[in-house]
């Protein structure tokens, strides 16, 4: 199938007129305020609760500007730095000791302590709330916190856990007082911002505090603005109503001044029901990927430079299968398959909802639109239906819909720690939050990974990719990303593969 490279010029001119007219409010702020930014993001936040940063959309506001972690991950080199926790060290029983920062408070003036830590621990790993950073970096892993002092936390990991200090760089830490079983609208946190409004639908603004136990940031405010279209969003820029559009599309991408391509982290695929009919059957999954052209979207809907998934995480990624290949673009063999499930009883006929999220990637309607087709055209028959993130996170983390329509749902995942222990278990185990896959042989080579250390680590997650993708074909794995991102010239910041998923405005300097 033949996707042909195409623009809307008079659409865009419409849509970069019209945004000479938007965020007025937020031009003013930056008028009386030369360090106050706005920054332009693809989608409106469904939630703010720090437990939620694991989403992107979500990190890129609080993830070390309203909370803090113990550890940071420098992606560039994967060093690990102190953040709150000043030092750790490693005991027996897989238990780890963290010494904290002293005289560090929360926003709302209480000190930071043990308890908090502990508390917030408790509190995502609790089945009373759905953290996605609890089930993206936790998951299968029985995680316990005890203060020893004020100022000292243990951390015990069953199973033992040699990266428990990078497991660190993803929790972020709320106040002991903050609710276990709802989410919060108003975080409070150790870090340099604090959250002064937050007007849904239209803007939320984040504010410097005064009273910050590190370096004082250069940005004294930041206005967030959400714009669904990708020239919209980098037209804001250009014309000085925003500083920042983390995610544009190559297409927007035309000033060398102001735009920056980078390879991100996010693996974009198709996770599969496979527990209902006909994505039950074995050869009604590998249909679906034989249907698929992915060269076809490269340098077309996509950027020439994105790269084809072999698994879920990156190739940088440690563990990864060298030997995992693409499955072939095969649409004969494709159709030959569902025709012998359909002899067998298979109900390949079955309307099959392929469930898109709007504002996922640059040109994701017509990506989706263009699988639509290449499904259809070997016989499957599949209703698109493009969504929102507050309705398709109904889809996509459990409990899912129990109405027995069978789905696939579009996603991108995001790893940029390093090991596929942030991806496995909540990706495809049975008890994962986003797993539609139940293997028991599988859960037990997950388990047997997660304990590993050292080549016998790798050793195991590269057979366990092997079985994902070969023996359950559980998803149509897609593409690994290209990001593309505009930063108006008067400021001093580059985007790295960490602007995915976390956007530190501590970061930011000013030309």
């Amino acid at each position: 199938m033949t996707i042909a490279s195409r623009s809307k010029p008079v659409t865009r001119h419409l849509l970069c007129c019209a945004a000479i007219g938007i965020g007025l409010s937020a031009g003013a702020v930056q008028a009386q305020d030369d360090r106050a930014i706005t920054i332009a993001l693809n989608e409106e936040l469904d939630l703010i609760d720090p437990c939620m940063a694991a989403q992107s959309n979500i990190g890129r506001v609080i993830l070390q500007n309203i909370s803090e972690t113990l550890t940071e991950l420098n992606p560039a080199d994967g060093s690990l730095s102190p953040r709150l926790a000043t030092e750790w060290q490693e005991g027996e029983n897989g238990t780890w000791t963290f010494k904290l920062r002293e005289g560090v408070t929360f926003s709302d003036g209480t000190d930071f302590t043990a308890a908090d830590v502990v508390h917030s621990i408790n509190r995502t790993t609790s089945d009373q709330l759905i953290c996605e950073t609890g089930a993206k970096y936790f998951g299968g892993l029985d995680i316990t916190a005890e203060a020893v002092d004020d100022h000292t936390v243990a951390i015990t990991a069953d199973p033992a856990q040699p990266i428990l200090p990078l497991l660190m760089s993803t929790l972020t830490i709320v106040p002991e007082e903050t609710p276990m079983g709802e989410y919060t609208r108003d975080p409070i946190g150790t870090g340099p911002y604090v959250l002064s409004e937050w007007n849904v639908g239209q803007n939320l603004i984040l504010d410097r505090r005064d009273d910050y136990w590190g370096e004082t940031p250069e940005v004294t405010r930041a206005t967030y603005v959400f714009r669904s279209d990708d020239a919209v969003r980098a037209a804001m820029v250009q014309t000085g109503e925003a500083d920042i559009a983390p995610l544009i599309s190559e297409i927007d991408a035309t000033n060398e001044a102001t735009d920056f391509s980078y390879p991100n982290s996010e693996t974009t695929y198709l996770r599969i029901d496979t527990m209902t009919a006909p994505l039950d059957d074995l050869r009604v999954r590998k249909a679906l990927n034989l249907a698929v052209d992915r060269e076809a979207f490269l340098g077309t809907l996509l950027p020439a430079d994105t790269e084809l998934a072999t698994q879920i995480v990156v190739p940088t990624t440690a563990g990864t299968n060298d030997a995992l290949t693409p499955p072939a673009y095969d649409p004969d063999q494709a159709r030959q398959l569902l025709e012998e499930a359909r002899a067998d009883g298979v109900p390949v006929d079955t309307e099959i909802v392929l469930v898109g999220r709007t504002g996922l990637f640059a040109n994701v309607t017509e990506v989706m639109e263009a699988l639509t087709q290449m499904f259809e055209d070997v016989g499957f028959n599949i209703d698109l239906q493009m969504m929102d993130v507050a309705q398709w996170t109904e889809y996509y983390s459990k409990p899912f819909p129990d109405d027995g329509k069978p789905r696939i749902v579009a996603a991108m995942h995001d790893n940029n720690r390093g090991d596929p222990v942030f991806s496995m278990y909540f990706k495809y185990a049975c008890g994962g939050l986003q797993s539609g896959t139940c293997d028991q042989d599988l859960d037990a080579m997950i388990a047997s990974a997660t304990a590993a250390t050292g080549e016998e680590r790798n050793e195991l997650w590269s057979q366990t990719f092997q079985k994902v993708q070969e023996e359950l074909v559980a998803d149509v794995l897609l593409f690994h990303m290209v990001g593309f991102s505009r930063v108006a010239e008067r400021l001093d910041f580059r985007p790295s593969i960490a602007t995915n998923s976390e956007l530190e405005l501590a970061e930011i300097k000013f030309d």
